[in-house]
């Protein structure tokens, strides 16, 4: 037990409620279609920023979201399996490039041992 209290540090496992989020989607005939990430250990994950601004500085201007409640986002994504929400994410992997990184070998060249 603490005998100290920090009212602006709370316990990492009391999470206060995120309230509305700006979520991002895809657009497509049907309607907004969820996105859903994974972290970086492959676990699959819904995704919400507090404000439209880190939304744009995340994943880019022209990604489109809509706004929901913390609530609406979770139930949209509990009968996926997807229990985790990750409210204002900052590390991303950057865009798939489809320029080769490397100059391709003639598919005759021998193989060479390391």
């Amino acid at each position: 037990m603490c005998l100290f209290s920090y009212a602006e540090d709370p316990d990492p496992d009391e999470q206060a409620p995120a309230g509305l989020l700006f979520v991002p989607v895809r657009t497509e005939a049907a309607g907004p279609v969820l996105r859903v990430f994974c972290t970086p250990l492959g676990e699959r994950t819904a995704v919400g920023f507090s404000r439209r601004d880190l939304l744009t500085a995340t994943l880019g201007a022209g990604q489109p979201a809509i706004p929901l409640a913390e609530a609406a986002l979770r139930a949209l994504t509990e009968p996926l399996g997807i229990d985790r929400l990750v409210v204002d994410p900052v590390l991303t992997a950057r865009a798939v490039s489809t320029r080769p990184v490397y100059a391709a070998e003639p598919a005759d060249a021998p193989v060479r041992a390391l």
